[in-house]
């Protein structure tokens, strides 16, 4: 994530959206929630990068459906420009590739439209969390550099050690598929998302079942075994002193 060039401990928001009352709406969401502070708001894919040269936003909001260029070939001609800003995508769009292709290019969410306020806020409390731990980590250590990788992917907090076999890159483009899903993930949806095979993505999403990142539950069809699907869970699930979970 970026340093950032906010004032005061601020973070600066640039908002890209083609339709104006949307931008207006989530310049609105935008404003309520501290420290984020709305600098500017584009339209297309050239305001954009446009907009990012003179404002140096610490984050873009960005819809991908653009009138001159998709949304996620915008990140690619930021990261040329020398921008390092962060991108969370604000969009309808529910295609595989698409949410792939957004993993792979890093951004740090992805929200699907619609949405109100609330579910902004939590992304965007969120987000600033993670920012705020990135900023003080000092890297001494293996276990510092994983939690500076998870907490770049948005995975929060480091699972402590991933079982042997496990990648912490491999994890976080499980995660990031886990957080993006509209609902719940199949181990298969999540092999198409990601990249990687069925049974690896099962392999995952079940570790994260296990340390409390993750919940399950069973879609049961006309035949056969019931379909394992997985949600993702902010905070893992904590004990109570007589034993008993709690979320």
């Amino acid at each position: 994530m970026t340093s950032g060039t906010g004032t005061s401990g601020t973070i600066d928001v640039l908002v890209v959206d083609d339709d104006f009352m949307v931008a207006r709406v989530h310049h609105a969401f935008v404003e309520r929630v501290e420290p984020f502070h709305v600098v500017g708001v584009a339209g297309t894919g050239e305001e954009a990068v446009d907009a990012a040269d003179a404002l140096r936003p610490d984050l873009i909001l960005l819809d991908l459906h653009l009138p001159d260029i998709f949304g996620l070939d915008v990140i690619p001609r930021l990261r040329t420009a020398g921008h390092d800003c962060d991108v969370m995508v604000v969009s309808a769009a529910r295609e595989a590739e698409t949410v792939r292709g957004a993993v792979r290019h890093g951004v740090v969410d992805y929200l699907l439209k619609p949405f109100g306020a609330d579910e902004l806020r939590t992304r965007l409390e969120r987000y600033a969390d993670r920012r705020r731990r990135l900023l003080g980590t000092v890297v001494r250590s293996q276990a510092d550099v994983d939690r500076v990788l998870a907490g770049a992917a948005g995975a929060g907090p480091a699972v402590p050690a991933l079982p042997k076999g496990m990648s912490v890159e491999t994890a976080e483009l499980v995660e990031r598929a886990l957080r993006a899903a509209d609902g719940t993930l199949s181990a298969a949806e999540c092999a198409a998302l990601t990249g990687v095979s069925r049974v690896s993505a099962r392999r995952y999403l079940e570790h994260f079942q296990t340390v409390g990142r993750a919940e399950v539950s069973l879609r049961y069809g006309v035949a056969g075994r019931p379909e394992r699907r997985y949600r993702f869970r902010e905070s893992p699930t904590r004990l109570r002193p007589n034993g008993q979970a709690r979320a």
